[in-house]
């Protein structure tokens, strides 16, 4: 695959896909990068796990850290990782020896690992390198344009602002491809309940 661009249907499949999110390298403190991230996707209804050995018996939002993927005790659909690219590979060799792999292995913003990435794939794993699930979410759901962000993403529908919990619809059209019928449905949906 190829890890410098990602098409928008590979990106969004993920999004939609995956209702667990391992978060290694999460922070309690609340101006970290991390922290904003794990906050943003729990508000957006995926499960989040916190990961940091340096943070166990502490809590973000109310989900308790753990010190490792193994200490998870449950299956998780995609690990987020929040470390720089030189401690990548032990979190992908941990990760493949879960006895229920993930579905995904995300690497944040920065953090790139082509031997990693090649690791986890020969394994069945989908991954993702130098990219933020959450500005990812934003671009393609359309709410990331209600600050001004250009999310390359067309519609005559302003995407609405999301409450706790509330998963907005990634199918919008992008300038890369795309379909909007799910939206749609969606939207239908919606009008039909109220």
């Amino acid at each position: 695959m190829n890890h410098d661009n990602y098409d928008d249907n590979y990106i969004r499949g993920i999004l939609n896909s995956v209702k667990s999110i391992a978060m290694v390298g999460a922070s309690p403190v609340n101006v970290r990068p991390s922290y904003f991230a794990f906050k943003y996707l729990a508000q957006r209804g995926y499960d989040m796990i916190p990961v940091n050995p340096g943070h166990v018996g502490k809590s973000l939002l109310d989900k308790p850290f753990v010190a490792s993927l193994s200490d998870i005790g449950r299956p998780v659909d995609m690990i987020d990782i929040f470390r720089n690219s030189s401690h990548i590979m032990p979190v992908v060799d941990e990760a493949l020896k879960l006895p229920t792999p993930p579905k995904v292995i995300w690497m944040q913003l920065g953090a790139r690992d082509d031997a990693a990435a090649e690791k986890a794939e020969a394994a069945g794993i989908k991954v993702v390198m130098n990219r933020c699930p959450k500005i990812e979410y934003g671009r393609l759901s359309s709410e990331i344009s209600w600050m001004g962000v250009n999310s390359r993403t067309l519609s005559s529908k302003r995407a609405p602002v999301p409450v706790q919990g509330m998963r907005l619809s990634l199918n919008r059209t992008s300038v890369g491809g795309g379909t909007t019928a799910a939206s749609d449905r969606a939207a239908k949906n919606k009008n039909e309940l109220s």
